[in-house]
C-alpha cells in the first residue's frame, strides 16, 4: 500500500498567494498617494494590481501542475483574490471613479456565492465554470483599466469591459445558485 504524498504547507503555490495578499495594502497605498490622481503613482499601482493578479494565475497552475494543492491554498487562494479586486473596487469608488453600486453589486454577488459555497460543502463542490472564470478576467482587467491614468479612450474601453463583467458577475451569480440548489436535492435523494 503506497502512502499518500505530504505536500508541505510552505510550497511556491501558498507563498504566491501570500504574496498577493501581501501586496494589497501596497497596491492601496499607491493608488491613494498624492490624492489618488497622480500619474505616477497611478501607474505604480496599476503595475502592483497586474502583478498581484497574475500571480492568481501562476499559482493556480503551479499547485495543479505540481501537486501543491493544500486546504490552506484552497482557504487562501480565495481570500487573497476577494482581497485585492475588492480592495480595487473600494478603493476606486472612494476616488469616485467608480460608482459606488457596481463595487457593491460585485462585493454582494462574490460573498453570497462564497457563503452559498459553505453552504453546500457538505454535499459536494461547486468547481468555477467556465462563466465564472470569464467573469474574473473581465473584473481584473476592467479594474486594471480604471487604476490607469484615465483618457477618453481608455475611460471608453473601461466602461465596456466593466459592463461584461457585471453582466457576467450577475449571470454567473444566478449560475452558481441553482447549481447549488441542483446539488443539495441531488445529495437529499441519494439519501433516500
Amino acid at each position: 500500500m503506497t502512502e499518500a504524498r505530504k505536500v508541505p504547507l510552505l510550497n511556491v503555490a501558498n507563498i504566491l498567494t501570500m504574496a498577493r495578499l501581501a501586496l494589497v495594502p501596497v497596491f492601496l497605498f499607491s493608488l491613494f498617494e498624492a490624492g489618488g490622481f497622480d500619474t505616477t503613482w497611478r501607474l505604480i499601482a496599476f503595475g502592483i494590481f497586474a502583478v498581484a493578479s497574475f500571480t492568481d494565475h501562476i499559482d493556480g497552475t503551479l499547485a495543479r501542475k505540481h501537486g501543491l494543492i493544500t486546504d490552506f491554498g484552497k482557504i487562501a487562494d480565495p481570500i487573497a483574490d476577494k482581497a485585492l479586486t475588492g480592495s480595487a473596487l473600494v478603493g476606486l469608488s472612494i476616488l469616485d471613479v467608480l460608482p459606488w453600486w457596481i463595487t457593491i453589486t460585485i462585493a454582494v454577488r462574490e460573498i453570497g456565492i462564497t457563503l452559498l459555497r459553505f453552504w453546500v460543502i457538505r454535499y459536494g463542490v461547486i468547481p468555477a465554470s467556465r462563466g465564472g472564470k470569464a467573469k474574473t478576467l473581465a473584473q481584473v482587467i476592467a479594474i486594471g483599466l480604471f487604476v490607469l491614468p484615465q483618457n477618453d479612450v481608455l475611460q471608453l474601453i473601461a466602461w465596456v469591459i466593466m459592463a461584461v463583467a457585471l453582466v457576467l458577475t450577475i449571470v454567473t451569480g444566478i449560475d452558481y445558485v441553482i447549481r447549488a440548489f441542483k446539488l443539495k436535492a441531488r445529495a437529499g435523494r441519494a439519501v433516500l
